[in-house]
């Protein structure tokens, strides 16, 4: 950590919001953070000004985005969200010696050596095995998926890649049924078109079709708190659904990763859900492998409920291997 390299922006850009936040000096903790909505940005480099002006900020010297996209080459084009750039030419108008974008589930997986309990929230039982990878997943405008895998002297390297597009499967029949509706809709059913916040909307609509009923017009943020009142049957039937596929991508996850050292639900969405969460059928559903129930049932799986911890994992990558 080279004094000259400070002060230090650090960024997360979901699909609906931009986070900010500010490291002064070598060891001085994130500070300053605050959120915006993208829609009130014209792009990235405005929602940058507007960070830095709004906290009256000297020019950062190194700085990290961790944005919700693929970054291949220097040229961005978000997938749920309008803002496109280049990586040089935003560099260049923020005059930064050094700028460097990752997938915001990257930077969220390099967070994850550093939390601490108080910052996790346990879902079922397992205990996790010192030094082996960790599986990483979380629904939000979008479904991140990453992972930790451990190398050599103690360190981390983050999977970076888009595994929420990856095709959804059913467990079931009933689940079986709700995917048919989806892919009349859609060309490729990912789990992405299940588990995020549209997706959750998805699934009301597919849980009304299969009853008959038309679906009302609602956002997952309604769907959402209708269910967890439980006083509307279809947004139960949809959110416990939602569970219940999460817990399955979740299993299939740990087991690619082979993820002894836990599985860490993040995301926008999982971490309102509280009590309600633990009582569905995520876990049950996570261990649901056949003749591996046991290799999972010894694997523990956690909500994430620390606040901006993306902004930790892009700060940590920029001083490499965590």
């Amino acid at each position: 950590m080279h004094p000259d390299t400070y002060p230090r922006l650090v960024g997360d850009v979901g699909g609906t919001h931009a986070r900010f936040g500010w490291l002064a000096a070598p060891d001085a903790p994130i500070s300053d953070m605050a959120t915006y909505p993208n829609a009130a940005h014209a792009g990235l480099l405005d929602a940058m000004r507007h960070y830095l002006a709004q906290h009256a900020k000297p020019q950062p010297a190194w700085c990290a985005i961790g944005i919700a996209n693929p970054v291949s080459g220097d040229h961005v084009q978000m997938t749920n969200l309008s803002w496109s750039f280049s990586i040089r030419e935003l560099r260049e108008a923020l005059g930064l010696e050094r700028l460097l974008v990752l997938n915001d589930f990257t930077a969220l997986a390099l967070s994850l050596p550093g939390l601490g309990p108080g910052e996790l929230r346990a879902i079922g039982g397992g205990e996790a095995r010192a030094g082996a990878p960790k599986a990483l997943l979380g629904p939000g405008t979008g479904l991140g998926v990453s992972g930790l895998l451990p190398v050599p002297g103690g360190h981390w390297v983050a999977i970076n890649g888009e595994g929420g597009h990856a095709t959804l499967a059913a467990g079931d029949d009933f689940e079986a049924e709700v995917i048919a509706v989806l892919r009349r809709r859609f060309e490729h059913v990912s789990a992405e078109r299940a588990l995020s916040g549209p997706g959750l909307e998805n699934l009301y609509e597919a849980v009304c079709t299969l009853a008959g009923r038309p679906a009302a017009v609602l956002g997952a943020p309604a769907i959402a708190q209708a269910a967890l009142g439980g006083g509307d049957a279809d947004c139960v039937a949809a959110l416990e659904l939602f569970c219940a596929l999460l817990g399955s991508v979740a299993g299939n996850l740990a087991l690619a990763l082979g993820a002894h050292g836990g599985v860490y639900i993040g995301g926008g969405i999982v971490p309102r859900l509280g009590d309600w969460f633990a009582r569905s059928r995520f876990r049950e559903c996570f261990v649901a492998k056949g003749r591996f129930r046991g290799y999972l049932d010894a694997m523990p799986t956690w909500v994430i409920t620390a606040e901006n911890p993306a902004l930790l994992g892009a700060a940590r990558a920029l001083d490499g291997p965590g």
